[in-house]
């Protein structure tokens, strides 16, 4: 795993001297030593090297990444160029020129977003080649949980967008009543038309910002 290096470091830095890091450290370790996992492990903080605490505006969660070769690179619903835009992150897509009139990009290579600082993070950060949810109870939901509340500390608005119920779940967390809670169901091909579609997140998002003196987000991914 690549250190992390910046201001989350002194947020996070407790949490890898406790008991339940140090097995899943361990756990993982032996994962990536005996087993196909992604992403590289090099990749595994990404969401957080590139989206440093100090600049996060917007918190979009997801669960596990990509499980097939060379889509997951630490970013939730983000794919690295080359690949087929995944299915939920095609809806986020539509969501998107609906909602702001962006046009539908030919990749799914998010990292322009995380750079203005959404941070894209799975509750889960590692997983087994081809098995979805392989890592899932193993510790990383406890350290993610830290994230999350390391946000909710912040006494500056933040938006969060939670998709699903396993996202809404962690609404609970949140008190912080200078920051936004947005909800609605996972872009997923399963439950987009239950009420993703319309929910204008990315727009409501922006007005928040931008009435707190925020620059707002640039949403459109240019093509490759």
């Amino acid at each position: 795993m690549a250190m992390i290096e910046n201001d989350w470091l002194c947020e996070l830095k407790e949490e890898f001297t406790k008991p339940y890091y140090k097995e899943l450290y361990n756990f993982v370790k032996n994962e990536y030593n005996t087993k196909v996992v992604y992403p590289p492990a090099d990749d595994i903080f990404n969401a957080l090297h590139l989206t440093p605490l100090k600049e996060v505006k917007v918190l979009i969660l997801g669960q596990d990444p990509y499980h097939e070769v060379n889509q997951a690179h630490g970013l939730c619903f983000s794919v690295l160029p080359g690949n087929q835009t995944p299915p939920s992150l095609q809806n986020i897509y539509k969501e998107l020129h609906d909602d702001l009139g962006c046009k539908i990009p030919n990749n799914g290579y998010l990292s322009k977003w995380a750079k203005q600082g959404v941070l894209l993070l799975n509750t889960v950060l590692t997983v087994r080649a081809h098995e979805a949810f392989s890592h899932k109870g193993r510790g990383w939901e406890t350290f993610t949980d830290r994230i999350i509340s390391a946000l909710n500390k912040q006494q500056r608005p933040i938006v969060y967008m939670l998709w699903g119920s396993p996202a809404q779940a962690k609404a609970s967390m949140l008190d912080n009543s200078q920051q936004l809670i947005l909800k609605a169901p996972h872009p997923s091909p399963l439950s987009a038309y239950r009420g993703f579609f319309g929910c204008r997140h990315f727009s409501k998002c922006n007005e928040f910002l931008t009435d707190h003196g925020i620059d707002p987000i640039d949403w459109q991914i240019e093509d490759i």
